[in-house]
């Protein structure tokens, strides 16, 4: 058991970080920020360690988007519910065909660099998180209702990869992310018509 543990204190630590992110991110709470950057930095040498390149690379991103989601949470007047002072907001249409082919791009490019330049076993799937988590962390810095759509993509692909790739603790975390990515996306909405009946008021 002891073994176990020490194995895998590293997938569990940051389990346990990334269930405390996931609470504060359903509660809209700006705190999930600073949870978010300590679980990042655990998180890049966790994938490291078991050859997933494309997310390792990824949670030097995730850390530059924890600084600007906090700065921009905090900063960007208009909210009036009291969860923080950004809104929750729909994404733009007119971003979306670009963050599409933004992403199919990205998508091919870190697998064509996975395949060539690492030994990684799940290029495909590995890059596939990794391009899509590039939109989902930036509309979540942006505040967009539709940002839990995005995570509910990625947490369900993400999910049966670190089952494949032997990291149990955090493919379950991903597993609960996608049930409560669910009931996220029910709370923002009714949390922005709440700002929106305020507003009006």
């Amino acid at each position: 058991m002891n073994s176990f543990i020490i194995d895998h204190w590293l997938d569990i630590t940051t389990t346990l970080l990334g269930l405390a992110y996931i609470l504060l991110e359903y509660k809209a709470n700006i705190w999930l920020w600073i949870v978010g950057f300590l679980m990042q930095a655990l998180d890049i040498v966790l994938y490291y360690n078991h050859g997933l390149y494309a997310d390792c690379g990824m949670e030097f991103y995730y850390i530059s988007m924890t600084i600007y989601g906090f700065i921009t949470w905090k900063y960007t007047k208009g909210g009036k519910t009291g969860h923080s002072e950004l809104p929750i907001t729909h994404f733009k249409s007119s971003l979306i065909l670009p963050w599409i082919i933004a992403t199919l791009a990205l998508w091919g490019g870190i697998w064509w660099l996975l395949v060539t330049q690492t030994d990684s076993r799940v290029p495909v799937a590995d890059s596939f998180t990794t391009a899509l988590s590039f939109v989902g962390i930036w509309a979540l810095a942006r505040k967009y209702l539709e940002q839990w759509l995005i995570w509910i993509g990625v947490d369900v692909v993400t999910c049966a990869l670190y089952f494949y790739k032997d990291i149990p603790f955090k493919a379950s975390l991903y597993g609960l992310y996608t049930l409560i990515a669910i009931f996220g996306y029910r709370k923002w909405r009714l949390m922005m018509k709440e700002d929106e009946n305020h507003k009006k008021t």
